[in-house]
């Protein structure tokens, strides 16, 4: 979880979900949005745009971790 973070935060997806929340809560109004209302709208988004790079990369040491593990 701790490399995904640091991936996340060096490719610049993490400042790019929090201008997307910001974004909607000055349209929306601060009082008239929920968390809930924030999940719905970024999850979607979020998920599609983590980069290949860093998908690959967990990918890879969750496999390496496996073969490791099974020996």
């Amino acid at each position: 979880m701790e490399l995904l973070r640091e991936r996340l935060i060096e490719c610049g997806w993490k400042d790019e979900m929090k201008a997307l929340c910001r974004s909607y809560v000055k349209k929306k109004g601060r009082n008239n949005v929920t968390v809930d209302d924030l999940v719905h709208l970024i999850t979607p988004k979020g998920r599609a745009s983590v980069p290949d790079s860093v998908k690959a990369e967990l990918l890879q040491r969750i496999r390496s971790f496996l073969m490791s593990a099974a020996l």
